[in-house]
């Protein structure tokens, strides 16, 4: 199905559910894992029905680090199932109320080291056993995020593809243009491609502004569908991905980003220059808030639930239209010369 609506128009992803969760005070910075699924699930839902109101056409499936690597540091690892299965399900009642779609979850696990065919073995294990549980819930694809080896991200599409599932396979890209395990972008991409990735992208670690360039190469690297969901946060030439920032010498990264925040007209700028460059999936990472969204998808043309709130800022009485500010300002001074009329005519 995701292939169908990438045939039709731009598909519009979700944000960040990890860090707006964070920000939220249901994730815990540090290890990142998504047990609020089952300890707050209701929190989930409506972080996903915020992001489909804000028009995204795809919600992932909170599961990122819902594996048994990172679910080890905080005692959980018996929960595995029970963890991916519930961010599943979450999505997909929203998803199915909302007529969108559900992208199950795989991210970077940790284990997998280049030169160890152990650990290659393992890694799949662990994509196996996460696909398995997200999919008693029913996904429509799977996104494999985050992921700095070519060669892990290889085994995320066979197990996708193992499964049945369309995949789209985002690579992330810190201060090189290679991958972790010295593949060049282009490269890196096209082997994907050849195997049989649906769509191939860029995802975390950089700003739009950041991205954008890399992402152009990809696009004129590869045919077929191409993905971007940069962080909110600005970076800069010296400092291409996020969690270099820095604030009076110190890391920003993971509790001082606010000031690095982007706001929603430059997501919604990113949005229009990703169009125009040929990226047909369009969505954002770490950072990235519903706000946001909305913003991306308004600059893209569309209408969506919550642009019933979007901003009337002619109305404000301080910032608002000229002509707002005066018809209010005679409004009070009628309504201050009636309250003065009543009193006097008391006796």
């Amino acid at each position: 199905m995701i292939l169908e609506w990438l045939k039709k128009d731009v598909v519009l992803g979700d944000g960040g559910m990890i860090f707006e969760l964070e920000r939220r005070g249901y994730v815990r910075a540090g290890p990142y894992t998504p047990e609020v699924v089952v300890e707050d699930p209701q929190v989930v839902r409506q972080l996903h029905i915020d992001f489909a109101r804000a028009g995204a056409d795809v919600i992932q499936a909170c599961a990122y680090y819902a594996h048994e690597e990172k679910l080890k540091d905080i005692g959980m690892q018996g929960a595995l199932a029970e963890i991916n299965q519930a961010a599943t399900r979450l999505a997909r009642e929203v998803a199915d109320e909302y007529g969108i779609l559900v992208a199950g979850n795989l991210c970077n696990t940790w284990v997998y080291d280049p030169e160890d065919p152990a650990t290659h073995a393992e890694t799949r294990r662990q994509f196996d056993e996460q696909i398995e549980y997200q999919g008693v819930e029913r996904t429509d694809f799977y996104i494999a995020e985050t992921i700095e080896y070519l060669g892990e991200a290889k085994i995320a599409l066979e197990a996708i593809q193992a499964a049945g599932q369309p995949a789209m396979i985002t690579l992330g890209f810190k201060y090189q243009d290679k991958t972790l395990d010295g593949v060049g972008l282009e490269e890196a991409f096209k082997d994907l491609k050849d195997a049989g990735a649906d769509i191939v992208g860029i995802n975390c670690f950089r700003d739009p502004d950041m991205m954008l360039p890399l992402a152009a190469r990809l696009r004129k690297a590869v045919p077929g569908y191409v993905a971007t969901q940069p962080v909110a946060y600005h970076c800069s030439a010296d400092r291409p991905y996020f969690q270099a920032q820095e604030i009076h010498g110190d890391p920003a990264f993971p509790l001082e980003l606010d000031p690095f925040m982007l706001t929603r007209r430059e997501m919604a700028a990113y949005a229009l220059e990703a169009k125009k460059m040929g990226i047909e999936y369009i969505g954002a990472c770490c950072g990235a808030g519903p706000h946001h969204i909305r913003a991306m998808a308004e600059a893209l043309g569309r209408t969506v639930p919550n642009s019933r709130y979007s901003p009337q800022l002619e109305l404000h009485p301080i910032i608002g239209s000229e002509e707002h500010i005066k018809e209010k300002d005679q409004r009070i001074l009628a309504e201050q010369r009636g309250k003065s009329r009543r009193t006097k005519k008391k006796p």
